[in-house]
């Protein structure tokens, strides 16, 4: 890659500390309510543990990848992140509010649910944005 691609753009930036933000929180929560994530993956209590880092490693893993792909500006990446930001955010918020007014079922704590719904609309908001970039200056260009 040339020189034009040395240093990483709004954009990208945006998108890794999303990544930053998604993982550190993950942690905060398996950390501080570990029965959260219990619940979401269905894990047998003698399991818990090596589960849990299980999960965490994967995780980990994949965030580590896709940064990678970030950084390097990957085309692939970009559409990837792009639809899932923009469906999985549109689909958080609505999912969210229907569990907080009780049409759905809320399986997890109500500051969970508000988590994932603020969590989808900052993606709406960051996939908007990579389609003001690339708009502008193509495939991962700042917005």
């Amino acid at each position: 890659m040339g020189l034009e691609h040395s240093s990483l753009n709004r954009t990208q930036q945006l998108v890794l500390g999303f990544f930053v933000f998604a993982w550190v929180a993950l942690v905060v929560i398996l950390v501080v309510t570990p029965e959260v994530y219990d619940q979401a993956l269905r894990l047998p209590s003698g399991e818990r543990e090596l589960s849990t880092l299980a999960f965490l490693a994967a995780l980990s893993t994949f965030l580590v990848l896709l940064g990678i792909a970030v950084v390097r500006r990957w085309r692939w990446t970009f559409w990837l992140v792009l639809v899932a930001f923009l469906i999985g955010g549109v689909l958080r918020v609505p999912a969210s509010i229907l569990e907080l007014s009780g049409v759905l079922p809320a399986d997890f704590p109500a500051w969970y649910v508000l988590l994932q719904a603020l969590i989808g609309v900052v993606q709406v908001v960051i996939g908007v944005l990579m389609l003001v970039g690339y708009r502008r200056d193509g495939v991962w260009g700042s917005f």
